[in-house]
């Protein structure tokens, strides 16, 4: 144990601590899906799910997922595209990918079970630290640290830990206090009970001291820092890209999409054509020429019928939506297709086209 550790674990009553955690988890723990067993397939999935989206999104997709593809064989053996139109609007498409794959490994190289040593499932596509950690103690019972956001808020509190929980330093100061107190007996319910205080009670604002369990273990309640705590660096602003968007029908009522490159953001995802926009031009114009290089036909662009926003991590989509007609034949290529509009729901669209497609329905 470091300095730093020592310290912060300086008369902090692991036992205890341990005890009034799993104690609460086990008697207020919510009813999800992924914890119905102990499946590490279903608990990779869940989690995999579970980043950077809300537990309340999650749930259905988590039940349609399992449903279309209920064992690791299942995924394995699915084509690309089917497992992306079922993870169509969770969003960050590379997770869905990333499953896939190591799934893909898993089925080839360990006879379809997951890796129950660290190492192992730490070679695993798009496994990192917490993944692996939570598979681990949870599908293994293995005393290993989940330590994501959530943990680490929850800590920083109870420990009185002022670092940033942005820096990756200070995630290995947080994962090497987790190898000391996390429960021996039981890391299973350990860290899934830490996951939930973080979720239900020692929440980013306003959080329900006076219902925690572990309230009597906690230096920001007891110094009245709780709300000052985590400290956490402010994210740069998201670049906007304005781009425009042309929903395209040809003279038999058929809509134009485009399948988008195998790599970069949001691959092998479908959408309506578009065009990022310089200064200096109309949209229509420009819009005009970028179907005319890439498509090879004239079309003509009628009026607006949307105007919205869409914000990923590090860019901010400024998208105006516009309809019109084909003039002419489009260029027959493997990754432009021309659809029915009962065909839409078919092909699975990034979440800003999804609202294209539903604009569609209004406008007709």
């Amino acid at each position: 144990m470091n300095e730093k550790v020592t310290e912060l674990l300086h008369l902090f009553d692991e036992k205890q601590f341990q005890y009034d955690l799993i104690s609460w988890y086990k008697n207020e723990q919510r009813n999800l899906p992924w914890r119905e067993n102990q499946d590490p397939y279903r608990i990779w999935v869940s989690e995999i799910m579970l980043q950077q989206t809300r537990v309340d999104t999650v749930i259905p997709y988590f039940e349609r997922f399992i449903s279309k593809f209920p064992t690791i064989e299942a995924l394995a053996n699915a084509e690309e595209s089917d497992v992306l139109k079922a993870w169509e609007g969770l969003g960050y498409y590379s997770r869905a990918r990333n499953l896939q794959s190591a799934v893909r490994e898993v089925a080839d190289t360990y006879n379809s079970v997951v890796p129950n040593n660290p190492k192992e499932i730490a070679k695993l596509k798009g496994v990192g630290p917490y993944t692996a950690g939570a598979i681990l103690s949870i599908a293994y019972n293995i005393p290993e640290p989940a330590v994501d956001g959530n943990v680490m808020r929850v800590l920083s509190r109870i420990l009185g830990i002022w670092e940033d929980i942005a820096k990756p330093s200070s995630r290995k100061t947080f994962e090497e206090v987790t190898r000391h107190i996390i429960s021996e007996e039981d890391p299973s319910s350990f860290n899934q009970g830490m996951m939930e205080l973080g979720a239900i009670i020692c929440t980013p604002k306003s959080p329900s001291c006076l219902l925690c369990p572990v309230q009597n273990h906690c230096r920001a309640f007891k110094e009245g820092s709780q709300e000052e705590l985590p400290i956490k660096s402010k994210k740069k602003a998201p670049r906007p890209v304005p781009i425009a968007v042309v929903v395209l029908k040809d003279l038999r009522g058929k809509y134009l999409i485009r399948k988008r490159p195998d790599k970069g953001l949001l691959a092998s995802l479908w959408e309506f054509p578009n065009v990022e926009l310089t200064e200096g031009g109309l949209k229509e114009d420009q819009l005009r020429k970028h179907i005319k290089e890439e498509y090879d036909c004239d079309v003509a662009i009628e009026n607006e019928i949307a105007a919205f926003d869409h914000v990923f991590s590090h860019l901010k989509w400024q998208l105006t939506v516009y309809i019109g007609t084909i003039q002419g034949t489009v260029k027959s290529e493997e990754n432009v297709r021309l659809v029915n509009k009962d065909e839409l729901e078919e092909f699975a669209f990034p979440v800003a086209h999804q609202k294209i497609v539903a604009t569609i329905e209004v406008n007709e």
